[in-house]
Order: C-alpha cells, then structure tokens, then sequence
C-alpha cells in the first residue's frame, strides 16, 4: 500500500478513529473521576460521538474506497452511521440518572458503549466479510459485558450469559460460511465474490456458504429461528442497554444484512425464498407471543422481533427503493423505540422498576402529559397514522407491491393488525385504569432532552415523510 493510499485509507476511517482515541482517552481519564463527577464522563462520550458525526458528515460528499477494498466511506455508511450516533448519544442521555439508582458507577460503561459504536461503524463500512467480522466481534463483545454490567443481578448475569453463548454459536455459523466462501472463490471482499461466481451455475456449496451466512446475520437482528436470546437478554440486562441493543446492533445488522444479501452472489441464490419465509415466520412470532406478555420489556423484546421481521420484508422487496424503505423504517424506529425505553427508564426509582406492564395504571391521571408521550410512542410502534411508524410501514408495504410481492404485503398488513393489539393494551391500561400507586418520575434535564429529541423526531418524520424518505433513497449505496 503506497503512502497516498494509505493517507486515503485513513481518512475515510476518520470517524472510526475518532470514536476509539476517544474511547481509550477516557478509559483513562475515567480512573481520575470522583463519583461526583461522573456526569463529566457523560458529556465527555458525547463530545466525542458529535465530532465523529461531524467528521463523518465531511466524508459524505464522495465513495472513499480503503483498506485494499475492505472498507468504504459512502452515502449508504453515513446514513447508518448518523443512527448509530442517534442511538448512542441518546442511551448516554438516558443513563446518568439510571447509573446512580442501579449503583453503575464505573467509567467503563461509557467506554464500552463507545467501542460498541466503533464497532457498529464498522460493519456499516465494510465490504469484505473479513473486517465484516472484526466489527461484528468489537460490537458484540462490549454488548456481552455490558448485558452483564449488573454484577450483583442474578437475571443479568443469565442474560450475559445466554447471550454469549447464543452469539458465539451463530458466529461460528458467519465464519464456517465466509471459509466456503473463500475456498471456494478465492476471496472475501464482497464484490469479488460476485465477480467470481458470475457467468456459471451457482455451485451447491456456494449456496451452502450463502445459507451460513445469512443465518450468522440474521442472529444479529433477533429473525426466526435465531430469536431465543433476545427476550432473556432484554429483559435481563440494563433497560439502558436494552434500549441501545434494540436500535444501535439491529441497524448495525440491518447495514451488513443489506450489503450482503444485495450482493449479485447473494441475488442469484435461491436464499431469496428462506429470507421470504423467514420474514413471515419472525413478524407472526413476535405479534402472536407479545399479545401475551407482562413484562414491559420482555413485550417490547417480541415487539422487536416483530418490527424485525417486518425490516426484512425490505429486504425481500430488494431494489433501491426496497433498500431505502428499510432505511427509512430503522431511522423511525430508532427514535420511536428509544423513545418508549426512555419513558420506562424515566419511571425508575428505589422503589420501582417500571417493567411490569400494570405499574402504568392511571398514570394519565397523575401524569398526562408522560402518558401523552407514551401515546405517541405506542401508536407509532402500532403504525398508526399520521405518526412517523405509519409511514416506515407504508413505504415497505409499497416496495413489496411494487416488486410484485401482493401476498406477503397482504400477510404483513395483517400481522400488522394484530400487534397493534398489544401495543393499544398498554394505553388502555394508561388511561383506562385507575392509579394503584403514586408516580415519581426522574425527569433530569438528560432524560428530559431525550425524550424531547425522540418526540420531535417521531412527530417530525410523520409530518414529512418524503423528505427523509429521499435523503434514504439518497443514500442507497452512494446513490
């Protein structure tokens, strides 16, 4: 690699860079810090987020290849990169108050969550499936430390504890695929794989190599049949945690997910009619087992493999306007889902976790304009118009319809109706029920701020769809 070549290299990496100098800076820093200080630590990890963002936006102007071809900076990145900010500034938001009740008082939190993002930057950039897995694995790592960041917790040690070796049994299914892969083609960087396939039969193993592939991703983002971590970890680990795995990792997976399968190797495959059956089977598991849930987070743990499913009917759709809805769809759900994780975060205190679904009886009552917030939230996740969750369903429903695939727009409709179900429980319980406890929520100015960005952004996007729907379609790998 020549001088100019790696001078290049390095500045498409900028943002990378940037999130993890920042990240040991204050690993270091963060031993000096009194536990009085620690809100330093807060505004310290988002200073470093924000130039990442801002050195991420003056990468956005051109495709910066890197790395001998295993790592881009384009449009498609730093779409995905701006939700990986979102997702991460806002979990830093929503956590100070939360880190004082659950006694999470170390510096290593926040550094975790920082190499976390690092690693979700990695794998939006990367096209090759070699350092697809090196961010795969800096991702998931910090995730499984930080699942179990409450020690002393015994469901948050079992949660740590399936979720590694869950994720350690579908990361061997990602490699044994990327080694058939490579001995088969002769390579691993994504566009090379297609070239060398091209022009002959698909061969068996090939496709084999494929199916290993597409299993070891769709782990990631909670699909059927590779669901079974997801509820025991939501419910186990930090409810901060849990909101920053169900937005941050998901879309992190969602971004390889839509380089891979989009992949002309990938396209050729019969993988298309798996994905398709696969997409129906997590989207009806996830409505039919939230219907009967009493935990707020394990319900939003089926509510997640829901909306999962649902994403990966984009895929199926393919196409750049199936890309873009996928995009758009993660973007709207991160702002509605951390939204909702915010208000269960806000309700903690020494004498309530918020976590059962009856704690919210009346809070209407008490709290009308919390409980409006939670309306707004709830309805978006139902898809309800004209809030931003209607539309992140709508334009995937029209990708579908347009590609020909009637049926399964019928089939996502429907199950569309029956998780609304779930969701309008919770506001009936809201507003229905009378108060059986008294309410005292932390509203910090942090977790008052998040909130506030996420209502905006739920609000704002539903108000105009189209503008962020072309900045999606904008954005589909480089445009």
């Amino acid at each position: 690699m020549t001088n100019a070549m790696l001078f290049q290299s390095i500045l498409a990496s900028i943002p990378e860079i940037v999130v993890v100098t920042g990240a040991c800076i204050l690993l270091i820093l963060g031993q000096f810090v009194r536990k009085e200080q620690q809100y330093l630590l807060v505004w310290a990890s988002i200073a470093v987020v924000l130039i990442a963002a801002i050195a991420t936006l003056m990468l956005a102007g051109e495709v910066r290849p890197a790395y001998a071809g295993m790592f881009v900076a384009d449009r498609f990145s730093v779409f995905f990169k701006l939700v990986f900010y979102l997702a991460t500034i806002l979990t830093f938001l929503l956590s100070r108050k939360y880190a004082d009740i659950e006694g999470i008082e170390n510096s290593e939190y926040y550094v975790l969550l920082l190499f976390a993002l690092s690693g979700m930057m990695i794998m939006a950039s990367a096209t090759d499936l070699l350092s697809i897995y090196v961010g795969l694995e800096l991702m998931v790592l910090c995730t499984y430390v930080l699942t179990g960041f409450m020690r002393r917790e015994r469901r948050s040690n079992e949660a740590a504890l399936k979720y590694v070796i869950l994720g350690a049994v579908s990361t061997g299914i990602f490699l044994y695929g990327v080694s058939l892969v490579y001995g088969l083609t002769g390579t691993t960087q994504l566009d090379a794989m297609a070239a060398a396939a091209s022009g002959h039969p698909l061969d068996p193993g090939l496709l084999l190599a494929v199916v290993f592939i597409v299993a070891g991703l769709v782990f990631k983002v909670g699909a059927v049949p590779f669901h079974m971590w997801l509820p025991d970890v939501y419910e186990g680990a930090p409810t901060t945690i849990t909101a920053f795995m169900s937005v941050g990792p998901k879309a992190a997976g969602f971004a390889v997910i839509l380089r891979v399968f989009l992949n002309p190797l990938v396209a050729a495959s019969d993988v298309w009619i798996i994905v398709a059956v696969m997409a129906v089977a997590t989207m009806a598991l996830g409505s039919f087992v939230a219907l009967v849930q009493d935990n707020f987070k394990r319900l939003l743990a089926y509510s997640s493999i829901a909306h999962a499913g649902f994403a990966i009917f984009g895929v199926v759709a393919g196409g750049p306007d199936g890309i873009a809805s996928v995009m758009l769809y993660l973007l709207i759900y991160s702002f509605m889902n951390l939204g909702i994780f915010g208000t269960v975060i806000m309700m903690r205190n020494a004498e309530f976790s918020g976590e059962a679904i009856e704690d919210y009886a009346g809070l209407a009552k008490s709290h009308p304009g919390l409980a409006l917030l939670m309306l707004l939230y709830l309805f978006s996740l139902a898809g309800i118009p004209p809030t931003a969750g209607f539309f992140a369903k709508f334009y995937v429903l029209v990708a579908l319809v347009e590609r020909g695939f009637v049926t399964l727009a019928v089939i996502a409709v429907l199950l569309s109706a029956v998780a609304a179900y779930f969701y309008i429980r919770i506001v009936m319980v809201i507003y229905m029920r009378e108060p059986g406890r008294a309410f005292a929520p932390a509203l910090t100015p942090m977790v008052r701020a998040a909130l506030a960005f996420t209502a905006v952004g739920t609000i704002g996007i539903g108000l105009f769809p189209s503008w962020f729907l072309r900045l999606a379609q904008y954005s589909v790998f480089g445009g």
